[in-house]
């Protein structure tokens, strides 16, 4: 299919393409970067389900902690992004460079300090979460060498960040799509053995991620260097202070109390389901096999809502208000499309899925019914994620964040852990929690875009 904004130039295509097809065209490369994410989660998880059922909750649970890092991430990220197409739209190229060159300079404080949090809190962690024995030991050794892995990966997701912000969605899939594909490869070799690839088990799947990740923030911060997109590296800008740092964080801040606050009640949550697990043996390793398959829906989901703000970000900057607000819509209209279907997948597949990803049959009797429930709530998620990065997209960090405390802190824990232990109805209870979470915050969000409050916030 020809590129349908190939005669408009290049720096303006996302405010005078149509909408529908600029959506897409934004949306598509950001999907096919969300898909090899997903591939690497899919082939760790399946990895670990081959070694032992211990291995299994110690690759999820790092899951869980290297979301932790994306979200804190977000203290720069989302920021980098709005300002980034605010400055495009309003055609100051310079500014957007600008910002790009603060936020890689930003990168290197967050990623070290991200490194050093997990690797001395890696104990804490397992330790909090009920882990004991080999459960705990692996958890904390997988952990720790993770850890290092997110000292280069920050600086491949700021710059990816900034490279949405001016429209350009592609860069980011090469580069990220790059670092999915060498962990789906050096994994399992390193699992495994083969060649002159050592057989390491567990911690195979772990080093695979480290090298990807370390290759992938080196090849961004050698692709800006040069220059990409027309954002540049330049020594002179490379500054942790100025204005632009200060808005930077100004968006930032509530984005990366907001991961905290979403990440916290995630731990909590992972809690009950251990808890569970006691009486359900099998139901973390399930909830863990679930959470991943998901992010069929998930990933698509966000890379719509990278559209959307995109688009919504760069419209605002042109003061074209109507196109903005549309965008958010037709982006959750076009993904909620793939949801529908994912919900038929997801509901009637869940048997085969279960029965793929584990060898234990205790996993699958307590994680298809739970999933089989979820899959009929695929249509709220992807509209609460969308509806949540543009709203991002837009600079409205604080609302978002009010949104999502009371979301996961007023639903899905305390209705997690009624539903789950105190009623008895195991992993089926717990999930009851996060559904209804999902749901609510869907509204919420979908409330606050229709009132556009979301347009009067300064960035």
């Amino acid at each position: 299919m020809a590129d349908p904004t190939a005669d408009i130039p290049a720096n303006r295509r996302v405010l005078h393409g149509d909408l529908r097809r600029t959506i897409l065209w934004l949306a598509l490369p950001a999907l096919g970067e969300q898909f090899l994410a997903f591939c690497v989660g899919f082939v760790d998880v399946f990895l670990s389900g081959m070694i032992s059922r211990e291995a299994t909750d110690a690759v999820g649970t790092a899951a869980y902690i290297g979301w932790l890092a994306s979200l804190l991430f977000g203290l720069v990220g989302t920021g980098t992004t709005a300002l980034v197409a605010r400055f495009w739209g309003e055609g100051d190229y310079d500014s957007a460079n600008r910002v790009a060159n603060r936020s890689i300079a930003l990168a290197a404080i967050v990623g070290g300090a991200v490194c050093a949090l997990f690797y001395t809190a890696a104990p804490l962690l397992a330790g909090f979460l009920g882990m004991q024995g080999e459960q705990a030991r692996i958890t904390v050794r997988y952990l720790r060498v993770d850890a290092f892995g997110h000292l280069f990966f920050v600086f491949a997701l700021i710059g990816s960040a900034a490279l949405r912000g001016a429209g350009d969605t592609r860069s980011p899939m090469v580069i990220l799509g790059l670092v999915s594909v060498l962990n789906v490869v050096l994994s399992p070799l390193l699992v495994f053995g083969a060649g002159p690839f050592p057989e390491m088990g567990v911690d195979g799947i772990v080093a695979g991620t480290l090298i990807a990740r370390m290759i992938g923030g080196l090849l961004m911060v050698a692709a800006l260097a040069r220059g990409l997109s027309g954002l540049k590296l330049r020594r002179r800008e490379l500054l942790i202070r100025g204005d632009f740092v200060g808005r930077i964080l100004r968006v930032g801040i509530p984005a990366a109390v907001d991961g905290v606050i979403i990440w916290s009640a995630q731990v909590l949550f992972l809690r009950i389901i251990n808890h569970i697990n006691d009486a359900q043996p099998g139901a973390y390793a399930a909830h863990m096999i679930g959470i991943e398959i998901e992010a069929i829906s998930y990933l698509p989901a966000v890379a719509w809502g990278y559209a959307a703000a995109t688009v919504l970000g760069q419209s605002l900057g042109a003061q074209d208000q109507q196109r903005a607000k549309r965008a958010g819509h037709e982006a959750a209209l076009q993904c909620g499309l793939l949801a529908a279907a994912v919900t038929l997948l997801f509901f009637f597949g869940a048997q085969v899925i279960y029965e793929t990803m584990h060898r234990d049959a205790a996993v699958h009797a307590a994680g298809v019914p739970a999933f089989r429930l979820n899959a009929l709530f695929q249509i709220p998620l992807i509209v609460h994620i969308v509806y949540l990065i543009a709203l991002r997209g837009a600079g409205d960090t604080r609302q978002v964040m009010l949104i999502n405390a009371l979301g996961v802190f007023g639903i899905r824990v305390p209705v997690g852990y009624l539903c789950g232990i105190v009623w008895e109805m195991g992993l089926l209870g717990a999930w009851i929690g996060m559904i209804s979470d999902v749901f609510l915050r869907a509204v919420l969000l979908w409330w606050r875009y229709v009132r556009e409050g979301w347009m009067r916030v300064r960035v």
